[in-house]
């Protein structure tokens, strides 16, 4: 049988996973982008990149994590509607329960035909780190299965 050590008071999940929803909004012409992973591996994750302590519920620490939370996003998640990588604005974070759900979102651009995506979240941390990417363009959704080390999905709409 298999323990694992956990800190006192972590609560242990079996499962490494995260998922990234990326909706294109026809009215606003824009990408919507939900990323939802778990609260303990995402503070794992931020500590481990930033070398300092992070607590993602803490309200007096909400603008030192928001700093964390838009730079760690920016490091590894990528989308592509053209050769060039799609410049994602930051909205924000919250907590959901035992998850953060991380909000960005494109400027302008035209409906798109092709979304590729890289996905790295939590995989410097997990060998087993499972990100699921789920894309929807003019109500048509796509998903696809990124596990680890597996980064990149390409869907056509």
């Amino acid at each position: 049988m298999f323990f694992t050590k956990t800190p006192a008071g972590a609560k242990f999940h079996p499962l490494h996973v995260s998922t990234t929803d990326v909706n294109f909004n026809a009215k606003d012409s824009q990408l919507e982008v939900i990323c939802t992973i778990f609260t303990d591996d995402f503070e794992l994750a931020l500590e481990k990149q930033f070398h300092t302590k992070a607590d993602l519920s803490k309200p007096d620490m909400h603008a030192a994590m928001d700093a964390l939370v838009k730079n760690y996003i920016n490091s590894h998640l990528q989308l592509k509607t053209s050769p060039a990588a799609l410049p994602l604005s930051y909205l924000g974070f919250e907590i959901n329960r035992e998850a953060v759900n991380v909000y960005l979102e494109s400027g302008k651009i035209a409906t798109p035909k092709k979304i590729d995506a890289q996905v790295t979240l939590l995989q410097s941390l997990y060998a087993d780190q499972l990100n699921i990417v789920h894309m929807t363009v003019n109500g048509t959704r796509k998903s696809t299965r990124l596990d680890a080390p597996d980064k990149m999905v390409t869907q056509i709409f």
